[in-house]
């Protein structure tokens, strides 16, 4: 009896070790891949401010990056992409807006709060905001900051206005990921001189 319950106590060992293996390569490989994929996407972004009309970051890729998105007091500098899907959410902040993002003035931004948008929590009112598309930059000033319930409040994009918004699952240190709850960062546009 005792070398059979040896035998169990060890593949139960070796299952947890092994389960447990599986889960810290998980945690660890997600933050990981979303960092290999802004440095090719950083190439991709360079080869479409060259004139590239379509530059995938890798050869299988359904998005292509759009813009740039800077916070210089954090030194935070993100490469945004277009399609606002899971899949593109893994490797950086996504536009929302369908029609492109030199189409709108009403922009906004989505990414998950413990990866690329995980500076939010730092961010403050009054904080500078750059945003690089292939027209040039542009920037804004953080304006408002807030909790929305998404089973309440829905998302409205008003092209009539021009400001930029940051947006992200809510609370930053939820045990588990999504929610109904969101946080929304406004930003308007920096007075332009003359």
């Amino acid at each position: 009896m005792n070398l059979l319950h040896a035998v169990k106590r060890h593949w139960f060992l070796a299952a947890a070790g092994l389960t447990a293996a599986i889960f810290s390569f998980d945690a660890v490989w997600i933050p990981v891949k979303a960092e290999i994929a802004q440095h090719l996407l950083e190439r991709a972004w360079l080869r479409t401010l060259a004139g590239e009309t379509d530059a995938q970051p890798w050869p299988w890729a359904d998005t292509r990056a759009v813009a740039i998105l800077e916070v210089p007091r954090l030194g935070v500098r993100e490469i945004v992409l277009e399609g606002s899907s899971g899949r593109n959410l893994a490797f950086g902040p996504t536009l929302v807006n369908t029609g492109g993002i030199e189409q709108t003035s009403d922009r906004v931004l989505s990414a998950h709060r413990d990866t690329h948008f995980s500076f939010l929590k730092e961010l403050k009112t009054g904080d500078l905001l750059r945003l690089h598309t292939k027209q040039g930059k542009r920037d804004y000033r953080v304006r408002w900051q807030q909790t929305v319930d998404s089973r309440e409040q829905a998302l409205v994009i008003d092209d009539s206005i021009d400001r930029l918004t940051l947006l992200t699952c809510y609370p930053f240190d939820a045990p588990l990921p999504g929610g109904p709850l969101r946080w929304v960062v406004t930003a308007m546009p920096e007075e332009r001189d003359g």
